[in-house]
C-alpha cells in the first residue's frame, strides 16, 4: 500500500531586528522635510486651536448653568465657536493632504529607483531572485514606505507638540490635573513600546511569508501548463494552500498584538481623564473649584490623549515600513557590477529591459556621450585570454581567445555551460572580464563607453520578450519615431511583413503579453526585423531559432540569411541548420576555445565540432 507524499514548503526564516533598516528608512526624510514640517504645523495648530475651542465651550456651559443664560447671551460665544471648529477641520484636511501628496511623491521616486537599480544590477543579478518577491516589493513594500511617511510620521511628530500645548494650558488653570496627565501620559507610548517589541518581529515573518507566498503563486501561474502536463496541479495547489494558510495565521497574529495595544492604549487614557474627572468632580463638590475651570479641563483631558492614542493607531505602519524595507534595503544598497563597455552612472539606453532579455535600444540618432568613439561600420572583434567567474565562483571562461572578423558570421558553439551565454554577456555590458582583452578593431572594448557601444550593436535573444503594445510600438523600441515605411522595410528583410498585413489592424494591432496572439516564429521573426531596424553594425543572435520547429526555423533562417549580409555576426549556436549561416566556427569547452575555423573543415577533422554534430543526428534520428 502506497502513500502520497506531501509537499511541504521549506520553513520561514526568522528575521533579525535590525535598527539599519529604520535608519535607511530615516535617511529619506530629509527628501520630505518642507511637506512634514507643513503638515506638523498644520496639525500642531489644529491642536493648539483646542484650547480656544475648549474656552469658548466653557464660557457657553457656565453661563447657561451658572448664570442661566439664554440663547440670546449665548449667542456671541457661539458665533464664535463655528468658525474654530470649521478652521480646525481644514487645518487637519490640510495636514492631511500634504502628507498625503509628499507620501505619494516619494512612492513614485522609490518606484522608479528600485526599478533604476534592478536595471543597473541587471539580468544576471535577476535570475537569482524570485520574481514574485520582487513584484511584492515594487508594490506592496513601496506602498507601506509610503504609509510611514505620510501617516506615521507626521501624527508621531504632532503627538510630541499637541499633548505640550494643552498641558501649558492647564496648568496655569488646575495644577493637580495637569500633574496627572503629566505623569500618565509617558505610560502609553511605553506600553507601545512594549507590545511594538513583540509584534515587530512578527510583523517581519509575515513579510517574509507575504515575500514567499507571492514568489510562489507567481511560479505557479507561469508554469501552469507545465503543471497540467505532469498532472502536479493538485499538489501545488496544496502547496500554495499550505502558504496562503502560514501567511493568514500570521497576519491574524499581528492584528491580535495591533487589537490589543489599541485596548491598552484605550484603558490607560480612559482611565486617566476617569481619575481626573472624579478629582475635579470632588473639588467642585467641595467648593474647592469654579464650574469654568473645571469644565474647561474636563473638555481639554481627552484632546490630550487624542494625538497619544492617534499615534497607537498608526503605530503598525512602523512596524510594515520596517519590514518592508528590510527587503528593500538589501536590494538598493547592492554595487552594481562594472559595466562591460565603461559605464554611466545612470541607466543609459541599450540597458537591459523591463523583460531583461533584450536591450532597451538608444535613440538612433543620439550622440555619444562625451568624446567616446562610435562603433565601427564593419568592426571585427577580438577576445584575448578572457577571464570571468561569477559571483558564486562558477568560472565561465577560462583563457578564451579567438577572432570574429569584420563583416563574417562568427558562431559559438558547445555543450549547455560552455561559456557562449557569458560571452554574449560581456559583450552586452552586464558583466566585465576578470582578465584579458576585448577589442574592437584594435581599441578596448572599455573604450567605447557604455552608450555609444549599445548603441552600436543589436540583439535577437533566444527568447525574445514582446511587450503588450502595438506590433509598430514594439518594433520603435529599435528607433523611436521610425516611420511607418522604415519599420515596413526592417518586417519585410525579416520575413514578417506578410503576416503582419495578414493581421486585423496591420501594425497596429496590439500583442497580448510576452506576444499573445503570435506563434513562436512570428515572435521571433518581429524581433529581428526589431534589430535590423536599429541598423547596427553589430548583430548579436542567441539561438535564434531555438524552440521553433521545422518550419518556422525555415522562415526565420531565410530571414536572417538576408539580414546578416554585410554585417559582423555573432551567433551562438548548436543547431546544424543555423550553422549553414556560418563563415567561422568557434567550438567552446569548459569555458575555453579547443577548435575553430570554417565549419567544413572543423567537420571533416574529426574533432570537438565533428562529436557535438555526431550527437546532434544521433539525437535527432
Amino acid at each position: 500500500m502506497s502513500s502520497t507524499p506531501t509537499a511541504t514548503p521549506p520553513p520561514t526564516p526568522t528575521p533579525s531586528r535590525d535598527p539599519r533598516a529604520l535608519a535607511w528608512l530615516n535617511g529619506f526624510v530629509p527628501r520630505l522635510r518642507p511637506a512634514l514640517r507643513q503638515a506638523v504645523a498644520l496639525g500642531t495648530a489644529s491642536g493648539v486651536l483646542v484650547v480656544a475651542q475648549a474656552g469658548l465651550l466653557a464660557q457657553v456651559i457656565a453661563s447657561a448653568v451658572q448664570r442661566h443664560a439664554g440663547l440670546r447671551q449665548a449667542l456671541p460665544w457661539l458665533l464664535a465657536l463655528a468658525p474654530l471648529i470649521l478652521l480646525r477641520f481644514a487645518l487637519v484636511r490640510g495636514s492631511e493632504r500634504v502628507a498625503f501628496r509628499a507620501g505619494a511623491a516619494l512612492r513614485q521616486q522609490l518606484r522608479g529607483e528600485l526599478l533604476a537599480q534592478i536595471q543597473r544590477l541587471g539580468p544576471l543579478w535577476l535570475r537569482g531572485q524570485q520574481r514574485g518577491d520582487l513584484v511584492n516589493s515594487l508594490v506592496n513594500g513601496i506602498e507601506a514606505l509610503e504609509s510611514y511617511f505620510a501617516r506615521y510620521l507626521p501624527t508621531a511628530k504632532v503627538t510630541a507638540l499637541v499633548p505640550v500645548a494643552i498641558l501649558l494650558a492647564v496648568f496655569p488653570v488646575d495644577w493637580i490635573s495637569g500633574t496627572i496627565l503629566l505623569l500618565t501620559a509617558p505610560l502609553i507610548p511605553l506600553f507601545m513600546w512594549l507590545i511594538g517589541r513583540g509584534a515587530e518581529d512578527m510583523n517581519q515573518q509575515q513579510w517574509l511569508r507575504l515575500a514567499r507566498l507571492s514568489a510562489r503563486f507567481l511560479d505557479s501561474l507561469q508554469g501552469l501548463g507545465t503543471l497540467r502536463l505532469l498532472g502536479a496541479g493538485r499538489r501545488e495547489a496544496a502547496v500554495v494552500e499550505q502558504v496562503s494558510e502560514e501567511y493568514r495565521a500570521a497576519t491574524m497574529r499581528v492584528l491580535r498584538v495591533a487589537f490589543l495595544s489599541s485596548v491598552v492604549l484605550e484603558f490607560l487614557s480612559t482611565v486617566s481623564i476617569a481619575m481626573v474627572a472624579v478629582l475635579i468632580g470632588f473639588r467642585l463638590m467641595w467648593g474647592q473649584m469654579h464650574f469654568l475651570q473645571g469644565f474647561f479641563v474636563l473638555l481639554l483631558a481627552p484632546e490630550y490623549y487624542a494625538p497619544l492614542r492617534a499615534l497607537g493607531g498608526v503605530y503598525h505602519l512602523r512596524m510594515d515600513a520596517i519590514g518592508a524595507a528590510q527587503r528593500l534595503q538589501p536590494v538598493f544598497e547592492l554595487q552594481p557590477p562594472e559595466p562591460g563597455c565603461g559605464g554611466a552612472e545612470q541607466p543609459a539606453p541599450g540597458a537591459p529591459g523591463p523583460g531583461g532579455n533584450e536591450p532597451v535600444p538608444a535613440d538612433h540618432g543620439a550622440a555619444g556621450p562625451g568624446t567616446a568613439p562610435s562603433v565601427p561600420r564593419t568592426p571585427g572583434l577580438r577576445f584575448e585570454d578572457v577571464h570571468f567567474a561569477y559571483a558564486d565562483g562558477r568560472e565561465a571562461l577560462r583563457g578564451c581567445s579567438f577572432d570574429a572578423a569584420a563583416g563574417r558570421v562568427t558562431a559559438l558553439v558547445g555543450a549547455s555551460g560552455a561559456g557562449k551565454s557569458t560571452v554574449l554577456s560581456l559583450l552586452l555590458g552586464l558583466a566585465r572580464a576578470q582578465r584579458g582583452r576585448i577589442e574592437v578593431d584594435g581599441a578596448a572594448l572599455e573604450s567605447f563607453g557604455q552608450e555609444s557601444w549599445l548603441r552600436g550593436l543589436a540583439l535577437v535573444p533566444q527568447r525574445a520578450h514582446v511587450f503588450a503594445a502595438s506590433i509598430a510600438d514594439n518594433l520603435r523600441l529599435a528607433r523611436p519615431g521610425a516611420s511607418l515605411e522604415s519599420l515596413r522595410g526592417a518586417a519585410r528583410a525579416a520575413g514578417a511583413e506578410a503576416f503582419i498585413d495578414a493581421l486585423p489592424q496591420g501594425f497596429d494591432t496590439l500583442l497580448g503579453e510576452r506576444g499573445a496572439g503570435l506563434s513562436g516564429g512570428q515572435v521571433q521573426r518581429l524581433a529581428l526585423a526589431r534589430a535590423l531596424l536599429r541598423d547596427a553594425p553589430l548583430l548579436l543572435l542567441d539561438e535564434p531559432t531555438a524552440s521553433l520547429d521545422a518550419e518556422a526555423q525555415q522562415q526565420v533562417l531565410d530571414a536572417l540569411r538576408i539580414a546578416v549580409r554585410g554585417r559582423t555576426v555573432l551567433m551562438v549556436s548548436h543547431r546544424l541548420r543555423t550553422l549553414e549561416l556560418a563563415d567561422h566556427v568557434v567550438v567552446l569547452e569548459a569555458g575555453r576555445v579547443v577548435e575553430q575555423g570554417r565549419p567544413q573543415q572543423l567537420a571533416a577533422a574529426g574533432g570537438a565540432f565533428a562529436r557535438l554534430l555526431r550527437t546532434q543526428q544521433g539525437g535527432a534520428a
